[in-house]
């Protein structure tokens, strides 16, 4: 199993949703978050005053999926929340070692 954590602009969630829903995923997780990488922030007007935005808003999805099905994903939310401009997010990829339903009981992939 493998855990997919995506760092995306926020504007292009709901393509990405979409985009892994066709792929077979009925489940994730959606944390809004901030964050900076090479774009660094950009700066501000505010009523005359200008001032630095070091934080920028990003959208963070966590998706645990089974092993055959990582690459689909990973290349369905790398086409969907692709502009082409700096700050489009990046993909992080963990082994996954377990998984429990709470509800039920079910271990690992039946638990997905």
């Amino acid at each position: 199993m493998k855990l997919i954590n995506a760092i995306i602009k926020p504007f292009k969630l709901d393509d990405v949703r979409e985009a892994i829903s066709e792929v077979g995923i009925d489940g994730l997780t959606v944390s809004e978050v901030r964050g900076f990488g090479r774009q660094k922030g950009h700066t501000e007007l505010y009523r005359g005053a200008e001032y630095q935005v070091d934080f920028l808003p990003k959208v963070k999805l966590e998706i645990a999926v089974k092993s055959d099905d990582a690459d689909r994903i990973i290349e369905a939310i790398t086409k969907s929340a692709y502009t082409g401009k700096i700050g489009d997010g990046k993909i992080f990829v963990y082994d996954l070692d377990s998984a429990v339903r709470i509800r039920t009981g079910e271990l690992d992939s039946a638990a997905l």
